[in-house]
């Protein structure tokens, strides 16, 4: 029986268990045991190193990838105006809006390139005329910007999501979408994804939009201004539900944001790297490498081009691409996009 002990191993009880099954007594067989022991182990062994192998080019594949875990808010965000206006609960946090003030919070520091997430639960109920925005922005008139700016409505209607990009201080990119789900009833995770290639804006890690680098046809790309990131809830009844006819009902307030898995996987900016510096800090070369440089994230992969179509083709409501009206010549970067 030692060696039946010794050969508990990945092949080791299968041996045994595929003599007891025949009718072969192990204690009878040493002779025939101790082989198919030596032959066990040596297979454990084998996947033993495996294994180390498989976490070994796991390990790798994180330093090079990028792991970023869940912080603390205090950790990566600072109050940014109406601190009366949180409600912190453990790792949660909530913001509120009623008729005296919004509530917002910005990012300690800014990033030039990588990945921005938070798990966000809109607002319940009746939300019309509120906005939640989460969205990353630089600082000055020629500033860059990416928008996620969720837009309430009566109970029953869904949430629109608008997403808008500013490059060099111009926005007027705008999409609205509807959901696949009801973000109002539990926590879902939105990011903010930006390379030297694209911008990729997800939802629970599908992409619903994609802004890609063409300045090979002299259209400018937001890649030398570091952003800071920031959240905020207030009053948008001008606007913001069916285009300001429906307007804030304060009886159901105060209206709540709830906030937590924030997460920051990006280039960090001193306030000591100057303005012509910024983009060499945080671009891989011969000596470094950063995981958002890396060629698989220069375009979206197969799935996720057939997850955007996906959502593009059932969900988006409203393009600016398309709105002749408001563009009767098409935007030059509309003409090559495909987002």
């Amino acid at each position: 029986m030692v060696l039946v002990e010794q050969a508990n191993g990945i092949f080791g009880y299968k041996i045994v268990a595929v003599l007891l099954v025949s009718g072969v007594s192990p204690p009878v067989h040493r002779a025939l045991l101790l082989p198919l022991f030596l032959y066990s182990l040596c297979f454990s062994s084998m996947a033993v190193f495996f294994k180390l192998s498989v976490a070994l080019g796991f390990f790798v594949g994180v330093m090079m990838l990028g792991l970023a875990n869940s912080a603390k808010f205090e950790e990566l965000f600072q109050p940014g105006w109406a601190t009366d206006h949180f409600i912190y609960e453990g790792d949660l946090l909530k913001l509120k809006l009623d008729n005296y003030s919004g509530a917002g919070f910005a990012s300690k520091g800014k990033y030039l390139f990588g990945k921005v997430t938070m798990q966000i639960k809109l607002v319940e109920g009746d939300s019309a005329g509120t906005v939640t925005a989460y969205y990353m922005s630089s600082d000055g008139p020629n500033h860059n910007e990416f928008d996620f700016e969720f837009l309430g409505n009566t109970t029953g209607e869904p949430y629109l999501v608008q997403t808008n990009v500013y490059v060099n201080g111009v926005g007027n990119r705008e999409q609205r979408m509807n959901l696949w789900f009801d973000p109002t009833k539990d926590f879902h995770s939105y990011s903010i994804l930006w390379n030297q290639r694209q911008v990729v804006f997800l939802v629970d890690e599908t992409p619903i939009r994609v802004h890609t680098n063409m300045e090979h046809k002299g259209i400018p790309f937001p890649k030398d201004q570091a952003m800071g990131v920031y959240s905020s809830i207030w009053n948008a009844d001008d606007w913001a539900t069916q285009g300001g006819l429906v307007k804030t009902d304060w009886s159901h307030a105060p209206f709540i944001a709830s906030y937590k898995g924030f997460e920051i996987d990006a280039c960090e900016i001193p306030v000591s790297v100057a303005a012509d510096d910024i983009a060499k800090k945080c671009s891989s070369t011969g000596e470094k490498r950063f995981w958002w440089d890396e060629p698989t994230l220069s375009e979206l992969s197969l799935h996720q081009s057939h997850q955007l179509l996906w959502v593009r083709a059932n969900h988006v409501i409203y393009d600016y691409c398309t709105d002749t009206a408001r563009f009767p010549v098409m935007p030059v970067e509309c003409e090559h996009h495909r987002h």
